[in-house]
C-alpha cells in the first residue's frame, strides 16, 4: 500500500487547486493511503475530500521548533512518495529532514518558476503558458510517478450533516452566488459592475459570500436589498464552500472561493484581470476577460495600474455581458 504525504501549507486558493491531484493519485493507486500537512488554520479545507486519509495541521506559531517536531513524526509514517507542493523555506526543512540519500522514497516538486516570473513581471516576457492554469500546474509534476489522468468523476465532498438543513434556505433555482471579494483590490470588479448587473437581472436573487473585512459588500447589496443576500463575514469558509457546492451559477472575482466552485464542477464567470495565475480549470468555468497588452501585470493583484484608465482589465468587463451569459445559463423559470 503505497503512502504519500502533500506538502503544501497555504494560501486557500492553491489548496484548493491542488486538492486537483487527488482523483489522479487514486485513479493510479487505489489503495494508496494519502496525507498531507498544510498551516492549522487552512486545515479546515482538506476535510472536504474523504479520499484524504489524514491532515497535519501545522501551527506557523511554534516556529522552527514546532516544524522540526513534526518533522519527526512525520518520519515515522515512512512515505514511499513525497510532493513539495509549496517549494518554500518550511516545505525546504521538511524535505531535508524526511529524505535521506539511502532511502527509497520518491520525490517530486512543484516549482515556482522563478526565473519566469522574473521576466514577466520584470519585463513583461512571457514564459508561461497562457493562459495559466494552477490547477493543471499542481498536476503536471505527478507525470514523474506516471500519474497522469485526472478524472472529473471521482469526487467525494464530505460536508458536516447539519449543512443542508442550516444553509440549502439561502439557495433557489434563481439565484446566483457572487463572490466579489478579493486579497488584493486592483483585481475586484467594481461595485458599480456589481450594482449594474444585479439591477440587469431583475428577476433573479443574489447571494454575496465574502469574508467580514469585505464591508464594501453592503454596497452592492443596496442596489436590490429585497434580492440580495448578504452574507460577507457570516460564514465559515467551510460554510461557504458549502453553499459554492450546491449553487446554480457563480460570478466571482479571481479569489479561493472560484477556485472551490471550479473543484466543484459548478458553472462559474470568473472575472480576471491583472493577475497571471488565476485563472480556472475545468470544463464548468468560462474565463470573462479584456485583452489588453499590459495584461498579465501582476502575481496577486498588488502594485500599481499603468493604464491611463485605472483597472481598464475589469471595468471593461461589462455587466451586461455576464448578464447575458447568466440568463442563457440559467433561463427565468
Amino acid at each position: 500500500m503505497p503512502k504519500f504525504l502533500i506538502i503544501r501549507f497555504s494560501s486557500i486558493g492553491d489548496i484548493i487547486q491542488c486538492m486537483g491531484i487527488i482523483s489522479g493519485i487514486r485513479a493510479h493507486f487505489p489503495d494508496a493511503q494519502i496525507h498531507w500537512i498544510t498551516r492549522k488554520d487552512m486545515a479546515t479545507i482538506l476535510t472536504i475530500d474523504s479520499r484524504i486519509d489524514k491532515i497535519w495541521a501545522f501551527d506557523k506559531t511554534t516556529g522552527l521548533k514546532g516544524l522540526l517536531q513534526m518533522a519527526e513524526q512525520l518520519r515515522q509514517e515512512h512515505y514511499d512518495y513525497i510532493y513539495d507542493a509549496h517549494s518554500n523555506i518550511r516545505s525546504y526543512i521538511l524535505r531535508f529532514k524526511l529524505l535521506r540519500w539511502w532511502g527509497r522514497t520518491h520525490f517530486t516538486r512543484r516549482s515556482k518558476e522563478r526565473w519566469k516570473r522574473f521576466l514577466l513581471f520584470k519585463f513583461g516576457i512571457n514564459r508561461f503558458p497562457w493562459p495559466f492554469r494552477g490547477t493543471v500546474s499542481y498536476q503536471r509534476p505527478l507525470a514523474k510517478w506516471g500519474i497522469t489522468n485526472f478524472p472529473d468523476t471521482d469526487q467525494h465532498w464530505r460536508f458536516p450533516e447539519d449543512f443542508p438543513e442550516k444553509l440549502d434556505h439561502y439557495l433557489s433555482p434563481q439565484t446566483v452566488t457572487i463572490i466579489p471579494s478579493a486579497n488584493w483590490p486592483m483585481k475586484r470588479w467594481p461595485v458599480e459592475s456589481w450594482r449594474e448587473l444585479i439591477s440587469d437581472l431583475h428577476n433573479y436573487n443574489f447571494l454575496i459570500l465574502a469574508g467580514p473585512e469585505d464591508t464594501f459588500c453592503k454596497f452592492i447589496q443596496h442596489a436590490a436589498p429585497k434580492r440580495v443576500t448578504n452574507l460577507a463575514g457570516k460564514t465559515s469558509l467551510l460554510e461557504s464552500c458549502y453553499l459554492v457546492s450546491r449553487s446554480k451559477v457563480v460570478v466571482s472575482a479571481d479569489t479561493g472561493l472560484m477556485h472551490a466552485a471550479d473543484l466543484f464542477r459548478v458553472p462559474t464567470f470568473a472575472l480576471i484581470g491583472p493577475t497571471a495565475f488565476g485563472f480556472p480549470s475545468g470544463p464548468t468555468a468560462e474565463i470573462c476577460e479584456v485583452a489588453l497588452p499590459c495584461r498579465p501585470c501582476t502575481k496577486d493583484g498588488r502594485g500599481k495600474c499603468k493604464r491611463v484608465i485605472y483597472q481598464q482589465c475589469m471595468i471593461y468587463i461589462l455587466p451586461e455581458d455576464i448578464a447575458e451569459k447568466i440568463q442563457r445559463l440559467l433561463p427565468q423559470s
